[in-house]
């Protein structure tokens, strides 16, 4: 009976102690290493304006419909960048319903940018993304949209083109993937420009 007791209190004793280690003292150092070392994206990477209002985050889309404002990629995620709704809309490419609907937002597409039947549309114009929050459209959206924008804010085109520069993103490293735009950010300077 007495070894059953030493037995059962080690038992108790480890796994106290690694409740303590796994539940307290390491988050904590996780927690301060990366306040130290990554502030803006262990905290979100929030976008604060001028007046101190948090508008959103470098890591979410947000949904702009204006023709003053530069369009993000379809969402799939709840009605539209629920984050609390983040996937994809899991339609495979023999889906019916996803082409209607890349051919609904094609035809919208180049009606609302003033493109020709023939003009060819970027795939991120068209398509939602896995996790339906991207904050980013590929350059070559951006550049499409650029006459809409500047027409709708009467601001010349090379303005515009300018801002969508500014807020480019390069490749990941240098060499992964492709150049993006933050939707959100270029309208945020675009907003402060008047």
């Amino acid at each position: 009976m007495k070894e059953f007791f030493s037995h059962i209190r080690g038992a108790v004793v480890a796994t106290l102690v690694l409740a303590v280690i796994c539940c307290g003292v390491y988050p904590l150092i996780v927690f301060g290493i990366s306040q130290l070392l990554f502030r803006d994206q262990a905290n979100g990477s929030l976008i604060v304006t001028s007046d101190g209002t948090v508008c959103g985050s470098k890591l979410l889309g947000q949904a702009f419909s204006d023709s003053r404002y530069f369009h993000p990629r379809p969402s799939a995620a709840g009605t539209g960048y629920e984050a609390t709704s983040s996937g994809g809309s899991n339609l495979g490419p023999t889906s019916q319903k996803l082409n209607d609907a890349i051919k609904e937002r094609i035809a919208a597409y180049r009606a609302e940018n003033g493109l020709s039947e023939s003009d060819p549309v970027p795939a991120d114009a068209v398509t939602a993304s896995g996790s339906g929050l991207d904050p980013e459209v590929s350059l070559r959206n951006a550049q499409l949209q650029i006459a809409r924008v500047a027409k709708a804010r009467a601001l010349s085109q090379d303005k515009v083109r300018e801002l969508v520069q500014q807020n480019t993103d390069g490749r990941d490293l240098g060499v992964f993937g492709e150049a993006g735009v933050n939707v959100l950010q270029l309208n945020l300077a675009l907003d402060q420009q008047h």
